[in-house]
């Protein structure tokens, strides 16, 4: 006996036609792939910078002051005679490194207030939503300056700043997310098995919850990267003449009209921090909805 294959329609031949594109095609668009790339290459600053730039970046040399770029100083030269370009590539491990630390911060801070409010009682929730509703009536960035009041400036300070600064906006999606996965029927199912809360909760409610982490932290490392440059633009984060974009910001000022190569190279590291990891991050977000 035959089997009859019904004919597709012109309805099921499109989505076979689109899901077989999608298996073809690069995951990432060229704009995420250009910020992937550009991403790279600063985390590639920020692990080897003796490798790209070996100069000392706090080498003076008072006869090279302020030196239009050029082959033998690709960025300039800063009011010391300083080369801006060795300056800029040490610099991105010390701008990224507070901008990761900040936000893994922020996210841990954030995760320990998303559970209390997901799985705690009325009263731990409403207690926590309260708290958060106060946070957020703070901009972000004056948080951070209201907990350097308290702590002092310096670059220790300024990352706890800009974490604690951040967590409230992750506590929120934390605490939608745990009470969105433990109303679901796979946590009710597990509980009518007879499995503890404290096992659902780990086992099921939080790998389920925190499954937005990485592409929250992608967005949130560029955030704390400004902020914290921010802070130290104010001189209230890492003091010159330490090679860190906010910093070097801050110590150029004074020239801008006669040395724009030393504000211009600086701000260029942290607008293409920022503007990479938000391209990404996005993206990740997008490229995630896609695949649900």
């Amino acid at each position: 006996m035959t089997a009859v294959v019904p004919e597709l329609t012109d309805g099921s031949r499109m989505s076979r036609d689109v899901s077989t594109r999608r298996r073809g095609r690069w995951p990432l668009g060229p704009v995420a792939t250009g910020a992937a790339v550009v991403l790279l290459a600063i985390v590639a600053a920020a692990a080897v910078p003796g490798v790209i730039a070996p100069a000392d970046p706090l080498a003076v040399s008072p006869a090279d002051a302020f030196a239009h770029p050029s082959f033998a100083h690709l960025f300039g030269t800063d009011e010391s005679g300083r080369d801006v370009f060795t300056r800029v590539v040490h610099g991105a491990g010390q701008s990224l490194l507070i901008g990761v630390a900040a936000t893994a911060i922020g996210v841990g801070f954030g995760l320990v207030l998303g559970i209390a409010a997901g799985v705690g009682g009325k009263v731990t929730d409403l207690a926590v939503s309260r708290l958060l509703e106060v946070l957020f009536a703070l901009p972000g960035l004056l948080l951070a300056l209201v907990i350097i009041a308290f702590v002092g400036p310096g670059p220790i300070p300024a990352t706890l700043a800009v974490g604690f600064a951040t967590a409230p906006g992750y506590a929120r999606i934390f605490r939608t997310q745990i009470r969105r996965v433990r109303a679901s029927p796979m946590a009710e199912a597990a509980l009518v098995l007879g499995r503890r809360p404290s096992t659902v909760l780990v086992r099921h409610v939080l790998p389920n919850a925190l499954a937005p982490v990485v592409v929250l932290a992608t967005l949130g490392v560029g955030q704390a990267v400004v902020w914290a440059s921010s802070l130290s633009y104010l001189g209230l984060g890492t003091p010159p003449p330490a090679p860190e974009w906010g910093s070097m910001l801050e110590a150029a000022r004074t020239y801008l009209a006669i040395a724009w190569w030393m504000t211009v190279f600086p701000g260029l590291g942290i607008v293409l921090t920022a503007a990479s990891t938000t391209v990404l991050g996005r993206a990740l977000s997008r490229r995630g909805r896609e695949a649900r």
